[in-house]
């Protein structure tokens, strides 16, 4: 498997699949939507994913991480009560938004909306397969960002066997800090979970995102 994806890794350099800035965000989207590579290097309580190069885990408590890139923080929410009850999810596209979409793919549905932010800075909101990644940045890394998010969302895999265990002791939904990934944030209520963190370990590995 890794010999895989250290070819896919070759092929997206050569054929210039890794310059995020001169594609669209929606072939952005696309390209990690369809993506055949199946590799994870982060393992948490009933769920894994992988972490693009160039991306390190700050903290980790419960379902909540804060990832960052040498710029930016990245907040990712995993919800697993909503995949174990497999709750279902539409979303209409906010017109007035800098960018909307629904997302879908393989019976994995979600969205993407930007909107601006202040002083020249736009929230990127995307969740999708039962999580979400918050990030705020400057428009020039909106397309960067976006694959670094999406790259995360998509490779996220569950062990319903750990969750199943997890939920039957009632301690994640008896929890207080529980997180409605299906709530469109915007920037009233943005980053509302990041109080008491613990740090935690960095994880580096190579990707096609640079």
């Amino acid at each position: 498997m890794k010999k895989l994806f250290l070819l896919v890794a070759i092929l997206f350099v050569l054929t210039g699949c890794t310059c995020v800035q001169s594609s669209s965000i929606e072939e952005i989207l696309n390209q990690s939507m369809n993506s055949l590579v199946n590799v994870v290097n982060v393992n948490r309580k009933g769920y894994s994913y992988y972490l693009p190069r160039g991306l390190n885990i700050k903290s980790s408590k419960d379902y909540n991480e804060i990832i960052s890139d040498e710029k930016y923080l990245y907040y990712l929410y995993v919800d697993i009560v909503s995949y174990n009850s497999k709750i279902a999810f539409n979303y209409n596209a906010n017109k007035e938004a800098y960018y909307s979409a629904s997302l879908a793919n393989n019976g994995q549905k979600g969205y993407i909306e930007i909107n601006n932010y202040e002083n020249d800075q736009y929230l990127i909101e995307i969740m999708y397969n039962y999580a979400k990644i918050e990030v705020i940045v400057y428009e020039r890394d909106i397309n960067k960002c976006v694959a670094y998010a999406i790259s995360i969302l998509t490779s996220i895999a569950y062990n319903d066997n750990v969750i199943e265990n997890y939920l039957g002791d009632d301690i994640f939904l008896s929890s207080e800090e529980a997180y409605d990934i299906f709530e469109i944030v915007g920037s009233d209520n943005y980053l509302q979970f990041t109080d008491e963190v613990t740090e935690t370990e960095e994880v580096n590995d190579p990707d096609y995102i640079n």
